[in-house]
């Protein structure tokens, strides 16, 4: 059976004394767990910064070189250039996958990770 490790992430709006245009809100946060986006009560997100994120984080939540600008840079602009918001993500945990419980080839399928 074989396993990956794939990172959490916390995605954290930071303003650092910007002003934003869009609607950020300091301090206001979600949290990646494999493939789901896991929001706190009331929480909310413009969906063209979640756009501009979505690529992102599945490449965030892999092992990278220490000196790949993924391991190293840790904001993301909102995609309005009139905007001064940013979005910090953070690794916070590992979380061990194996790939029957997250694949969804014929034959190969086990429990889903999520129900494991």
């Amino acid at each position: 059976m074989s396993e990956f490790e794939l990172y959490d992430l916390r995605v954290e709006t930071v303003l650092d004394g910007r002003t934003p245009v869009c609607r950020h809100i300091e301090g206001e946060s979600f949290r990646v767990e494999g493939e789901t986006l896991v929001f706190p009560e009331g929480a909310r997100v413009s969906m063209y910064a979640l756009a501009a994120l979505l690529p992102l984080l599945p490449a965030k939540q892999r092992p990278t070189d220490p000196a790949d600008w993924m391991s190293t840079d840790a904001e993301v602009a909102c995609p309005d250039p009139h905007c001064g918001g940013r979005f910090r993500v953070t690794r916070v945990g590992k979380r061990r996958f194996t790939h029957d419980a997250t694949t969804g080839l014929p034959g190969e399928r086990g429990t889903p990770w999520w129900q494991s």
